[in-house]
């Protein structure tokens, strides 16, 4: 069995993960919402990740391309947050880059899939 985050790496570092893991799923969850609702649409799964995202989105929007179509967007600002999870954060501890589902917070959803599964 893996060893959970907590006996791995510092109390803060599995907090900021889960913090920018949640953003960062949040954002690629309006994407996919996008898909199939307008960003008006009165769903309040919709309503949520519009709320939620469009802080973020306005605090990246001096680097988003103006070519990019609108929903994109949220992919396009998600991908800097899977960076500064995957790269960036591991770079400041000292650690290399260590790889999928090395991520405390995929890693905590993966095991409670396997021991839902077993």
């Amino acid at each position: 069995m893996e060893t959970p985050p907590l006996d791995i790496y510092p109390l803060w570092v599995v907090v900021l993960d889960y913090v920018l893991g949640v953003i960062m799923w949040t954002l690629i969850g309006r994407s996919a919402m996008n898909i199939f609702l307008r960003e008006d649409s009165d769903f309040f799964f919709m309503k949520f990740f519009v709320r939620a995202t469009n802080p973020i989105l306005r605090i990246f929007r001096p680097i988003t391309p103006g070519f990019l179509l609108d929903p994109m967007v949220p992919l396009f600002v998600a991908w800097f947050f899977f960076i500064i999870r995957f790269y960036v954060l591991p770079w400041i501890l000292g650690y290399h880059v260590m790889g999928m589902l090395s991520f405390p917070l995929e890693s905590d959803i993966a095991r409670i899939i396997y021991n839902l599964a077993h």
